[in-house]
């Protein structure tokens, strides 16, 4: 199963993520996968491949990832070999897009963690962050994506205590992982 976790900007998806991959670390029914990013590896953010754009578009054409997607000026790239590890029974936790569920949903069986946080809260983290304009920060929270109904997602929502997010968070991965056990 391929677990997509989305959200908005500013939501903590990282903060809760990397929580949950340092308290599941060793547990085999989980691969947290590191995506390709055309952003530096000193930029901040999550842990992720630096590439180029000129490397990110070989990759893309060479088939090496799954599920790609560009915003905010930047290339996102999940790589292929996903595939092998849904198939083998593990939960393959990826930072998504919003925009790409369907796409996620046609390769894999897909469940969504969608990461949430109040409008205001999600301004204040962006500003906190200093990566980009409050202009653009506006445009950011006027975004509004809907959801595929015909794809599993449980929501959790950050604007509270992160240990709080993350045990919301690490809870759904064990379903999950049981449900694949089960299947």
């Amino acid at each position: 199963m391929l677990i997509l976790v989305v959200g908005p900007s500013g939501a903590g998806k990282d903060t809760v993520l990397d929580a949950a991959r340092s308290r599941l670390a060793g547990d085999p029914r989980f691969r947290f996968v590191r995506r390709a990013i055309t952003r530096p590896a000193a930029a901040g953010g999550e842990d992720h491949e630096a590439v180029t754009e000129a490397e990110f578009d070989r990759r893309l054409s060479a088939g090496e990832f799954s599920i790609w997607w560009r915003a905010h000026g930047l290339g996102y790239g999940v790589p292929a070999d996903i595939g092998e590890t849904v198939a083998r029974g593990v939960v393959a936790v990826v930072n998504g897009s919003r925009t790409r569920i369907d796409a996620a949903a046609r390769l894999f069986p897909t469940r969504v963690i969608e990461v949430t946080a109040a409008p205001e809260i999600l301004a204040q983290r962006l500003a906190a962050r200093g990566r980009e304009p409050a202009g653009d920060i506006s445009e950011r929270l006027a975004r509004t994506i809907t959801l595929p109904p015909d794809v599993a997602v449980d929501a959790i929502c950050n604007d509270g205590s992160v240990a709080a997010a993350v045990e919301q968070f690490v809870a759904v991965l064990n379903r999950a992982a049981e449900s694949m056990r089960r299947s």
